[in-house]
């Protein structure tokens, strides 16, 4: 861990883990709290900005590692940034591939872990390669030409809705229906192609709150305008919802503009408390989740394939767990006392390799 890494960042970027396997893993998704669930189409939950916030944490870490590139050839940069896509996406696939015992020809492409990586990717290049103006500058392009695509290249008369939308229609034609996500009962990917041009301006601008953070982030004059910035772009998330609906599943560029600047703030809040306030309640648990982030995330999701693969009787070892251990409570609370215990489990692995100074940078 570098010494200038902001303790508050790595706090931030555990609380993301830390709901994101929550709502991952509900005892009975059906008796789910509602702010635990996402939007079922436009909208948002509190849910939705767990992974928007997750690729600001990713450009965060960026804009402490960035730097450090620059005694480098661009060659080796091309090959570390490249080499990092590949891993994180070669692990998603696998994962959704795990146990290995289904066909390659029915294994989604497409998922979180490969937004993670193409959005990392393609924004590393662009933070790298073009100087900070032009960034912001990018940014913009790429939610307004995002906005464009969607509105004329969609269904005509349907282009925000499930069926009828752009991204559905290229992912159809370069993937396949059988390699996409089928959880919605219809082949669309919410991690589709089209919706990782959005995705990653949340990593460029994580990057340059990240850069921000670190000149003037232990100032009260700083966190007053990152949290002013931030309020500014929620109100235009929301000025841009009446054209261009928020909405999680399609990646809009208003729900872009909403989760920039609710990370904005909250990571404004948190600095406030942890670095000026020195309040420090709860921060070790979430850091060892922020930590190794993607370690644990990746364990979270295979564990839970193995409880809900492997059997007991005639109940997955998911359902007998949930069943003997959790059932008599009432339903709704039953079912997030199983999420927040298979958290646990997962903060344990964190807890043991932080505790043996294993810091896995995937």
């Amino acid at each position: 861990m570098s010494n200038q890494r902001f303790l508050s960042l790595d706090v931030f970027r555990g609380m993301t883990i830390c709901l994101m396997i929550i709502v991952n893993t509900p005892g009975d998704g059906a008796m789910t709290f509602a702010p635990f669930m996402h939007a079922g189409w436009n909208g948002f939950t509190p849910t939705d900005l767990v992974f928007p916030s997750f690729l600001f944490a990713v450009g965060n870490s960026m804009s402490f590692v960035l730097p450090k590139w620059e005694k480098l050839s661009n060659a080796t940069v091309l090959y570390k940034i490249l080499k990092r896509t590949a891993l994180i996406f070669l692990l998603g696939y696998l994962m959704y591939w795990f146990p290995f015992t289904g066909p390659l020809s029915d294994t989604r492409i497409l998922g979180v872990l490969q937004r993670i990586a193409l959005s990392y990717g393609l924004a590393s290049l662009i933070a790298y390669y073009m100087h900070e103006r032009v960034v912001m500058v990018v940014s913009g392009v790429l939610l307004l030409a995002y906005w464009y695509i969607c509105m004329h290249f969609g269904t005509p008369g349907a282009e925000l809705t499930m069926l009828g939308n752009a991204g559905i229609q290229l992912d159809k034609f370069l993937l396949g229906e059988s390699h996409m996500y089928h959880g919605e009962g219809i082949a669309f990917d919410p991690e589709g192609l089209l919706s990782n041009l959005p995705a990653i301006v949340n990593v460029l601008i994580g990057f340059r709150v990240g850069k921000f953070i670190q000149e003037k982030g232990k100032t009260y004059e700083g966190l007053t305008h990152l949290i002013m910035w931030g309020a500014g772009f929620v109100f235009l998330g929301f000025m841009w919802n009446y054209q261009f609906p928020i909405n999680k599943k399609l990646w809009s560029s208003s729900f872009v503009m909403l989760t920039v600047g609710l990370d904005m703030i909250i990571i404004g809040t948190i600095i406030y408390r942890i670095e000026l306030q020195r309040q420090l309640q709860f921060s070790s648990f979430f850091e060892t989740f922020g930590k190794n982030p993607l370690v644990i995330y990746l364990f979270s999701e295979i564990l839970a394939i193995c409880l809900n693969t492997f059997k007991i009787g005639e109940s997955t070892v998911f359902e007998w767990i949930y069943t003997n251990s959790f059932a008599h409570l009432a339903n709704y609370w039953a079912s997030l006392a199983f999420a927040l215990s298979f958290m646990l489990v997962c903060w344990l692995l964190g807890y043991i390799l932080d505790k043996y100074k294993i810091y896995i940078r995937v």
